[in-house]
């Protein structure tokens, strides 16, 4: 994987072998998070292993980027879209000096500092298990042991998915899209989900003209359908061609060659799909991540990457974040890694772990223009795990606050109720600002309040919150009034 090791500030350099309460391989959020929680108001030690930046993927490749370069232009699109301002001018090299501020060009030493502040030690270096509570790792003065007294924590990430068909090209990952330095004038997007949506967005407002290939047949595939389309319209809008249900039977391209994250990768890319000749200066493919579950050691505990995947752990060894098979979110891998991390303290504390939930629902905001913001189920997956469903559905500007907001703004918004309990199961928002709304969706849920008691949950006026009354007023009487 690409990607330099910057901030050489106070670390630690432990002896030939070393013993800490905890041993965490992979210093992104949920690493950091688990070691923080863990020894958190107590004696314990802990250590982070990190063979790239520490901050992880999201800090330095995705979230922080991605959003550096999406807040302005959605601010722009705004601009362009409220009577008595002038259009603001995007200007591609500002972007790109934004996006690097807000990576720290690439320089972890601001995160090594916070973890030593957070009373965490810090080794540089690559990690692997090598039997139980042991950990060797590879660092530039040769190997290390680590040695966990109570446990050993996976926070290995995940690696991008590159297909067979696109193996031999140097294409651009979501690394390179995220730190573009050279902006293609054509470039070619592989995928339809919330990677391949938010960098289309951001490479066509750079100036690329984007063709995106996606397998199935709409964006988003995991979403309300009625959010597909409006991606897909928006992206349409922006000047984005969107061929779905594309089946790529060749790809070829000249000199290719890695020259550096971000830049053009050799000669233009010719692709092939249903007969028709695509070509461009770049390809991105963006068609998921897996687990990195392969190279850490599992086979000297006796474990494979399935084992991860289901749980199927000894009871000193934990997997938080991408590397645990749960939903690729900063925040959930964050979450979970605060409970395991709680539960690692209480254990060495002799105390019974809190109980937790065994399942939460999962937020997410795709931060196109406009915004698709959703948690928990969509109506579709409420339905296959036989929930006795009733959904509302208003347009987004059916509230004088989120029809305020631009003088285009246009959106739906839906909820998916229970009908035997009243209790909201999920919501779908696609709208201006629709990410700052998913929130009461996810306590809704979590604490499973019935609409019937929701209602009683006045919004300011104006504010796009009160889209929430037009939704629960949109939804049978029974539920709003069960004891008619």
């Amino acid at each position: 994987m690409r990607g330099s090791i910057g901030g050489m500030s106070r670390e630690t350099v432990p002896e030939q072998t070393s013993t800490y309460d905890v041993v965490v391989i992979g210093g992104g959020p949920a690493g950091e998070n688990v070691a923080q929680y863990a020894i958190k108001g107590t004696d314990l030690t802990a250590v982070l292993v990190e063979g790239e930046l520490l901050g992880g993927e999201c800090s330095y490749y995705a979230c922080m980027p991605s959003k550096a370069f999406l807040v302005p232009i959605e601010v722009a699109a705004a601009s362009a879209n409220l009577r008595g301002l002038r259009p603001a001018e995007l200007s591609a090299l500002d972007l790109l000096e934004r996006r690097d501020e807000w990576v720290s060009r690439y320089n972890d030493a601001a995160q090594v500092r916070w973890a030593e502040g957070a009373g965490l030690d810090v080794v540089r270096g690559w990690a692997r298990l090598d039997g139980e509570r042991r950990v060797a790792v590879r660092t530039a003065e040769g190997e290390r042991v680590l040695r966990a007294r109570r446990a050993v924590v996976l926070a290995t990430g995940a690696q991008p998915v590159m297909p067979a068909a696109f193996q031999g090209l140097e294409a651009w990952d979501s690394r390179d899209a995220t730190g573009v330095q050279e902006i293609p004038q054509h470039l070619i997007v592989v995928g339809g989900g919330v990677v391949a949506c938010e960098a289309a967005t951001w490479m066509s407002a750079l100036g690329s003209d984007v063709t995106m290939l996606v397998r199935g047949p709409s964006l988003l595939s995991a979403a309300e359908s009625f959010a597909s389309r409006l991606i897909e319209e928006a992206l349409t809008a922006r000047g984005v061609t969107v061929i779905t249900d594309a089946r790529v039977t060749a790809a070829e391209r000249s000199q290719a060659s890695d020259t550096g994250l971000g830049r053009i990768h050799g000669g233009p890319v010719t692709v092939t799909c249903a007969g028709r000749t695509i070509e461009a200066d770049e390809i991105l493919v963006a068609t998921g991540r897996r687990p990195l579950l392969t190279g850490i050691g599992l086979e000297t505990v006796g474990l494979e990457p399935d084992d991860v995947l289901a749980g199927r752990l000894p009871d000193w060894l934990y997997a938080v974040g991408d590397a645990s098979g749960e939903a690729q979110l900063t925040h959930i891998g964050k979450y979970r890694a605060r409970v395991v991390g709680e539960r690692i303290a209480a254990l060495a504390a002799g105390c019974e772990p809190e109980p937790v939930p065994e399942s939460i629902p999962v937020p997410q905001v795709v931060f196109t223009d406009p915004q698709l913001a959703s948690s928990g189920l969509t109506e579709q997956r409420a339905r296959a795990l036989d929930h006795d469903v009733v959904t509302a559905q208003v347009g987004y500007t059916s509230a004088a606050g989120a029809a305020l907001l631009r003088d285009d703004a246009h959106g739906e918004a839906k909820l998916v109720v229970d009908r035997q309990t009243g209790a909201v199961l999920g919501a779908t928002f696609v709208g201006p600002g629709a990410g700052e709304l998913i929130h009461a969706a996810t306590v809704a849920i979590t604490a499973g309040v019935p609409v019937h008691r929701l209602r009683h949950a006045v919004p300011a006026y104006p504010t796009a919150s009160e889209i929430w009354l037009r939704l629960i007023e949109s939804l049978p009487s029974e539920l709003l009034h069960p004891k008619r």
